[in-house]
């Protein structure tokens, strides 16, 4: 009783997956051209527009780990906003800051004595962000 019952099932599910074959074969294939017209089913996401200004992501070479990268990131954010409201500027400026001057700030941002976290990227990215943004706000007026 138990192998027919096994059967049975084995049968359906087979019947259930050639059920589904032909609707699966003529969806769609996804697209990653981001200019066509993509069908909605599309799993393929557009790039976003570069940014001149924008500050890169850093070089695998500036730090060990990704979480200290990104921090750096953020500290430039900072240096460069911060720069821009000082100045009162609106032109881009990423062009007068170097990594070396994100290293060299790390002392003012810095939150812990942990080499492998000295700081909060989280904080530091809400910080580049509001700055930004009130750099954003002055130069709208």
């Amino acid at each position: 009783m138990t192998r027919s019952l096994a059967l049975g099932r084995a049968l359906g599910l087979a019947a259930l997956v050639l059920s589904i074959l032909p609707n699966a074969a003529s969806a769609q294939t996804p697209s990653t051209n981001p200019s066509g017209d993509t069908p909605f089913n599309s799993m393929a996401i557009a790039r976003d527009q570069t940014d001149e200004c924008r500050v890169p992501k850093p070089p695998t070479d500036l730090a060990e780990t990704a979480y200290l990268r990104n921090g750096y990131r953020a500290i430039l954010r900072i240096l460069i906003a911060e720069e821009a409201l000082a100045s009162e500027t609106c032109t881009c400026l990423l062009d007068q800051f170097t990594w070396d001057q994100a290293l060299t700030a790390l002392p003012r941002f810095q939150t812990s004595d942990n080499l492998r976290l000295p700081f909060n990227v989280l904080e530091l990215y809400a910080k580049a962000d509001a700055l930004e943004a009130q750099v954003v706000e002055a130069c709208a007026e």
